[in-house]
Order: structure tokens, then sequence, then C-alpha cells
């Protein structure tokens, strides 16, 4: 895969911005949006983007931060979930927390965000504390968003409880938008200049990429991926006024930019931003090496989104507007779902074959097709299909064998129900055989090769092998199809 962007200039001069920025700071807020691990997105749309950049930069300042993680009552009540992972928001707090202990960072505490005495979030917040990790509790902000003076005072945000903290960067993260990051930063702050420390607040959200054009396909990858949240890219009049310089920021930041800054001179005494473009600070626009790949690969995550709509409309879980606005998206840049090449060759095989069919594009050179058999799905058959062509193993040879796998149906069918080997099942097979066979364990050898290839499916993949699909960094997208018509019951 061509790159188009330099990851360890990223690390260096993004570590070096936020130093000189809570340098100016006794104590900086510093709300991280988007994913503080793992961000799949940048990597896609910015290809040499390391998914874990973010953190490796973080690991520069480690000795100097803490992280409080927010969640939001209202997500626990209604366990919202991750759609790429499946997991709910306040089980993905507890991964977060565990993964950053891992990696050495101190964590210090959950802010639970709108608590209106829900059960489940009390269940949750004994859980927290069995398993020795603070909480406080927060709840509606008296006078938000309008009433500056009762949002900075002991009504406002002095009703929620300080949040103990000790070093010189405090990062404030969630599993997901609307967590309530934002007000924990504010409210700390407000506490914190009542104390006589002078603290401040700054954000990092990697997207919209503010030195970008307003239309670069990188910034809308990022309209098309919070479709649901209607976000709108636009350029911030306050820079513009301020600096007489163009600058790309988004709606909800440029609306609240007015009562943000209000609140933070309330509390604070002064004024230091005079844009919400100030108050970012993103260096990822001034990593990028060649602009064409870039812009190639957002295009493709732009049609990928387009299929994520789809589905997500067809299982109930959005509305239609979703599926219509990132259509308008791929027609401000002049393309079409032919865009990825592994769409007409996955369509071509289901009508060869009148069987569900995935596509699998292989290091750019070659597209590998797997159907569905009567053993096995087609994601199954696909990745074998793939790895045996990786491995150089002839096509006419099996890797596991009737034998293997007959045995294995067998009982699920008895036990499950199950009528199909899936991908994780088969994986799991192979790793057996592969004690005994060189040339499985040859083949498996081959997995890492699979990552960002592109794969296109005539269904609705079942979650065990999409999980599978996606921990292999596979990018599939999947027209809007159940199966089996009876998987709408599922």
């Amino acid at each position: 895969m061509k790159k188009g962007f330099d990851n360890a200039k990223y690390v260096k001069i993004q570590s070096k911005k936020i130093k000189e920025r809570f340098g100016l700071f006794d104590k900086l807020y510093l709300e991280v949006g988007g994913k503080l691990f793992d961000d799949s997105h940048a990597s896609r749309v910015l290809p040499g983007f390391k998914s874990d950049a973010k953190i490796s930069m973080f690991k520069e300042l480690k000795d100097d931060l803490e992280i409080i993680y927010c969640i939001n009552a209202n997500d626990i009540e209604r366990n919202k979930t991750r759609a790429e992972y499946g997991i709910t928001y306040d089980t993905e707090i507890l991964k977060l927390i565990n993964k950053s202990k891992e990696m050495g960072f101190s964590v210090n505490s959950v802010v639970i965000t709108l608590y209106k005495n829900q059960l489940s979030v009390d269940k949750f917040i004994k859980k927290l504390n069995r398993n020795g990790i603070k909480t406080y509790i927060h709840t509606f902000t008296k006078g938000y968003p309008t009433d500056v003076d009762t949002i900075v005072s002991e009504e406002g945000y002095g009703a929620n409880p300080y949040v103990e903290t000790t070093k010189p960067l405090i990062l404030v993260n969630a599993p997901g938008p609307g967590s309530g990051k934002l007000a924990t930063c504010l409210s700390q702050v407000y506490h914190e200049n009542l104390r006589g420390v002078n603290a401040g607040y700054a954000k990092f959200e990697t997207f919209p990429v503010w030195n970008l054009p307003l239309k670069h396909p990188v910034n809308i990858a990022y309209e098309a991926a919070t479709a649901d949240l209607k976000d709108v890219n636009m350029i911030d009049p306050f820079h513009l006024e301020a600096y007489g310089e163009t600058a790309v920021n988004y709606n909800r930041d440029v609306e609240m930019f007015p009562v943000l800054k209000s609140i933070l001179h309330k509390a604070t005494g002064k004024d230091i931003y005079k844009s919400p473009t100030d108050m970012g600070v993103n260096m990822i626009g001034f990593c990028i090496t060649d602009n064409d790949v870039v812009e190639e690969a957002s295009k493709k995550e732009v049609v990928r989104r387009y299929y994520n709509e789809q589905n997500s409309y067809k299982l109930g879980l959005s509305d239609q507007d979703n599926v219509e606005k990132v259509k308008l998206l791929m027609n401000e840049l002049n393309i079409d779902e032919t865009y990825l090449d592994v769409i007409k060759p996955a369509l071509d095989k289901k009508a060869e074959k009148n069987s569900p069919a995935i596509a699998l594009r292989i290091n750019n050179k070659k597209i590998i097709t797997g159907r569905q058999t009567d053993i096995l799905t087609p994601a199954s058959s696909v990745v074998l299909n793939a790895i045996k062509y990786l491995s150089k193993i002839p096509d006419d040879i099996n890797l596991l064998s009737p034998k293997v796998l007959e045995p294995m149906l067998s009982v699920k069918k008895e036990i499950y129900n199950g009528n199909k080997i899936t991908l994780p099942e088969v994986l799991t097979a192979l790793s057996i055989c592969s004690a005994t066979n060189p040339m499985i364990e040859k083949a498996l050898s081959c997995l890492s090769k699979l990552k960002d290839c592109e794969a296109h499916a005539t269904y609705i993949v079942d979650n065990g092998d999409k999980k599978t699909l996606k921990g292999l960094k596979i990018n599939l997208t999947c027209e809007s199809e159940y199966l089996q018509s009876d998987n709408f019951f599922e």
C-alpha cells in the first residue's frame, strides 16, 4: 500500500505542540476527540498513519499526564453500542481503562455525566468502585448553554464535585461522542481557578483537518463518518476575522464558540482564544506527504461509509437521512459505489453461482472470491482462498479436509442449530491442524498480509464473521441484503 502520511513526523510535532500548549498553564485539560487507541478511520484516510499514533505520541508525555474518562449516564441506560466492536459503552470504558494502565498511563477516574439516579448507572458505578476505579457524578449543568453567569457559579459547575488531579496535563476522553468531555473539562477549569490554579482548556480533535481545504476528500470523509451526528464542515468565521486566515472547523464548535469563550473568560478572567480553531492543537495536516494517495484513500472511505449507512438503515439503527447525506458527499467527489473495485466481482460471483459471495482484493494485484458452500460461510471461503493464493498452495488442495469440517458442522447443528462453519471457527481449526501440518502453518502466516485489503460482501455479514474480518484489518463493505430471510429475527 502506498503511503501518503509521515507518522514519525506526526508523533514528533504533535507532542511538541501539546507541550507548548500546556506550558501556558499550571494545568491543561485536553479534550481528546475520537479514539485514543486504534484510530482506524485516520489510518484508512491517511495511509501511513498508524492506528496507535495518538497513544504513541502521548507516551512522550506520559510522566506529565493522567486520564479522565467520561460516559453519559443515558448511554449506559440504553446500552449504547460501539458499532465497529459490537460492545456497549460501559464495557468499552473498562477496556480503555485496562489498556491505559497496561501501557503505564495513570488513570485518574471516570466521570458519569447527566446522571439522573438511573438504576443501571448505579450498578455500573458499584462495578467501577469494586475494581478500584474512582467515580464522580455530574448532573445537568444549570443554565447551560446560554446563562453563562449561572453556568460559571456555585449553582452551575460548582454543583459538580471537583476531580482531584495532580499532573499538569489531564486527558479527557470517552468511548464516543456526546459523553460530556467538554462539560467535564470546563467544570474542572472552574474548580481549579477557584483554588488559585492557572488551569486552561484545549481540544485535540483529529478531524476535520483545519489547514486542508473545506472540500478536501479527507474532510468530506469526516462528514461521512459523522453522518449520524449531523456534523457539517464549515469555514471558521472567527478565525478568518481574527487572522485573515481560512481554517476549517465544524458546525458544533463554531456555533458554541461565543458561549465557550464567555465561559472560559468568566472562569479564568482572561481570553486565550480568538476562534474555535485556536483551541485545537491538531498538527495532522502538516504530515501529509502524498496528497494524491490521501485523496484516493479518503474517497474510498466515503464509499465505505455509504454502505455502512445503508446497512444501518436496513437494520433499523439509523435514518434514511444519513444514507442520503453520504450519497450527496459522494456526488460532491464525483464518485459512486463502483469506486471500490471489489464490488462488481462480488456481485458477478453471486450471479454466477447463485450463492452469497465475498470479493477480496489482495496487494492491489488480484481479486479473490469466495462463496457460500454446503459447509462454509462466504467469509470462511474467501479467507481460505486468499491465504492459499498468498502461500502458493494449489487451488485444488483443501487446507481443511471434509473429515475435519463435517464433524464440526454436525456438532454445531446439534447444539447451536448452526448450518455453516464460520470464519472464527475455521481459523481455530486451522490453528489446531497447523501443529502437525507445515502447509497449514505456512498458510496461516499469510493472514497478516490481508491487512488493509478491500472486501465486499453481497449480504450483511453476521457479527461473528464481521468481527473476525475486522480483526484481520480488512476493509469490509456489504450490500444491504440479509443472508437468509429469517436473519431479521436473529
